[in-house]
């Protein structure tokens, strides 16, 4: 049986165990960018009287929680932007950062401090977890979102240049995103040590991830004329490729200028998963 979460103490009882913390201005910029022109999530605040958004997990300071915040305007100004931190300290320190009713801190976990949010973004907050511990999380998220409400959950470097993270929504997860600066890799599957909890063990041989970086490998070594023009345009030439060999490429040219490459949820689910 998969070992539960505690509790965090005190009267509120925040589900789940607090962060390093570690955070760091513009760390989480690639997701914020990847939201706001997301169809998906795009749709989901623009259908939801109430646009409630929650930055989980936030850490020392505040400051990604804001720039989510101002970023996300662009699609919807009225947002209502709500981070959680299990910590009473760093909630306590982050209210100067506060602008309510438009943006507050809260003590919460997994419970989502009894919100309903449209929006979860989840980042860097289940890697101490075990792979169960992190899926049962998932579906206890999943079941706090308000109707046609998304989580996205994923994992960064400390400075935000290599990331992944899966979209999901009531049903389970829907797509699986790889996000980083061509410059700052030798190859993309540099990314392997970002993977979401749900995936970081499954990168051996006979799963799906592991044969879908392989993929992205062998393209990039393919790709190699292209890198005089830059890792940029080597980068965009790895992800026509992958859609040119059948991998099932969700983004286009647009995106992958950007670094970015997007594939259903199926590209890279454990057998077992489904």
């Amino acid at each position: 049986m998969a070992k539960q979460p505690r509790l965090a103490a005190g009267r509120a009882r925040a589900l789940g165990l607090p962060t390093r913390g570690t955070t760091n201005p513009n760390r989480l910029r690639r997701v914020d960018r990847w939201m706001v022109g997301s169809a998906a999530v795009r749709r989901a605040l623009s259908s939801n009287a109430d646009a409630l958004l929650v930055d989980l997990g936030y850490g020392a300071t505040p400051v990604t929680t804001v720039e989510m915040a101002a970023r996300l305007r662009v699609v919807r100004p009225d947002l209502r932007m709500v981070g959680l931190e299990l910590d009473p300290e760093r909630v306590a320190a982050a209210e100067y950062a506060a602008d309510p009713p438009l943006l507050t801190f809260r003590r919460g976990g997994f419970e989502l401090a009894g919100l309903r949010p449209v929006l979860v973004r989840a980042f860097n907050v289940l890697r101490q977890y075990s792979e169960a511990d992190a899926l049962q999380a998932w579906d206890g998220l999943r079941g706090r979102l308000a109707p046609g409400g998304l989580l996205v959950e994923g994992t960064c470097d400390e400075i935000g240049r290599r990331c992944c993270w899966v979209l999901l929504d009531e049903t389970g997860p829907l797509t699986f995103t790889i996000a980083c600066k061509p410059s700052d890799i030798t190859t993309p599957s540099d990314v392997a040590e970002r993977l979401p909890k749900s995936l970081i063990h499954r990168n051996v041989p006979g799963e799906r991830v592991y044969e879908l970086l392989t993929a992205l490998d062998d393209n990039w070594a393919t790709a190699a004329p292209y890198a005089p023009f830059g890792p940029r345009a080597r980068w965009v030439e790895t992800c026509r490729l992958m859609a040119e060999r059948g991998w099932p490429v969700l983004d286009g040219r647009r995106r992958w200028r950007l670094g970015e490459i997007t594939f259903p949820w199926s590209a890279v689910a454990p057998a077992e998963m489904g």
